[in-house]
């Protein structure tokens, strides 16, 4: 006879071992009438309490039915044989917009504006937009900022972070030694999320919404081929990379990353910046511009290096 403490470490073990199974997809595993009487003799009379290995129940478990609905014996019994668990239907990942050929960079770009303007790719954005928001500044810049979406100010204007964020970002980029009109900004997506049922305030892009809009961003990247891009905020990265679970942005803030062979620095949002945040949050931002300062080949000023330091430290 198994002593108490041993059959519950087994016992322990197997639920582990079919929860892990379970998060694979399988349902069921085959064990044989063999297996099934040793298991019975292990356990024996023993009555000791397991509460504390409780875990949530399992449809493989071969106790969990009666004798004559156990499954007929594999040639291996610890070969999974049942079908795995219905999975969801892969998505397709967005074609690329096919361009009318030869039109050069001013005109891809006017054919882009004038697609996008009339998209209707998700229905409930479409009904709900006051303006498509394409994107603005410089075709030729070198440097492009990704945001995540439109928000009211934006939608109502028809141009993207004109708000308190976009207000923020404005003064950062005079601060790097850029006007607005130097650089492009744009967001993964191109209409503000709608809101029913709410009379103020935004909600970020579902998934969905950012893969069937990321097309139009794709093709302004490609056309505009900006040296330098920055991702502001963790739903802009998602965007451009997808979703990293357990990362968030101040992970991923700081550190090179690449899409379409061009570099891409993940920061801060602007509007997180605009909470009551401790001045190292300012700081670690701007860090950040600096390495894209750097990477620009710009000079920077020791005033400009020495931007939200602790002077007291």
């Amino acid at each position: 006879m198994t002593p108490p403490n041993v059959f519950n470490e087994l016992l322990e073990a197997t639920i582990s071992k079919l929860e892990s199974l379970r998060e694979q997809g399988q349902r069921y595993v085959a064990v044989s009438p063999e297996i099934l009487k040793e298991l019975s003799a292990a356990r024996g009379p023993v009555k000791a309490p397991v509460a504390h290995v409780a875990r949530p129940s399992f449809s493989a478990t071969a106790q969990a039915r009666p004798q004559s609905q156990q499954f007929a014996p594999a040639t291996n019994p610890a070969r999974v044989v049942a079908a795995a668990a219905p999975q969801a239907p892969v998505r397709k990942p967005e074609p690329d917009i096919i361009l009318a050929t030869d039109t050069g960079k001013a005109a891809g770009i006017a054919e882009l504006r004038e697609r996008a303007l009339v998209c209707q790719k998700c229905p409930n954005l479409a009904a709900a937009r006051k303006n498509v928001v394409f994107g603005v500044g410089s075709i030729d810049a070198e440097l492009m900022f990704v945001g995540e979406a439109p928000g009211a100010d934006e939608d109502e204007q028809g141009e993207p972070f004109v708000g308190k964020a976009g207000q923020l970002l404005t003064r950062i980029i005079q601060t790097m030694g850029f006007s607005r009109e130097q650089v492009y900004i744009a967001n993964i997506l191109k209409c503000r999320p709608d809101t029913p049922g709410q009379n103020f305030g935004n909600r970020p892009p579902t998934p969905e919404e950012m893969e069937r809009c990321i097309p139009y961003l794709r093709a302004q990247i490609d056309l505009i081929k900006p040296k330098v891009m920055v991702a502001l905020g963790a739903t802009a990265v998602e965007g451009l990379f997808g979703k990293v679970p357990g990362i968030g942005i101040t992970k991923l803030r700081g550190r090179w990353k690449e899409f379409r062979g061009i570099a891409v620095m993940p920061t801060y949002h602007p509007s997180y910046l605009l909470r009551p945040n401790p001045n190292n949050i300012k700081r670690e931002a701007w860090e950040d511009m600096l390495q894209v300062m750097e990477r620009l080949g710009m000079q920077i000023s020791e005033k400009q290096r020495g931007y939200f330091l602790n002077k007291t430290a």
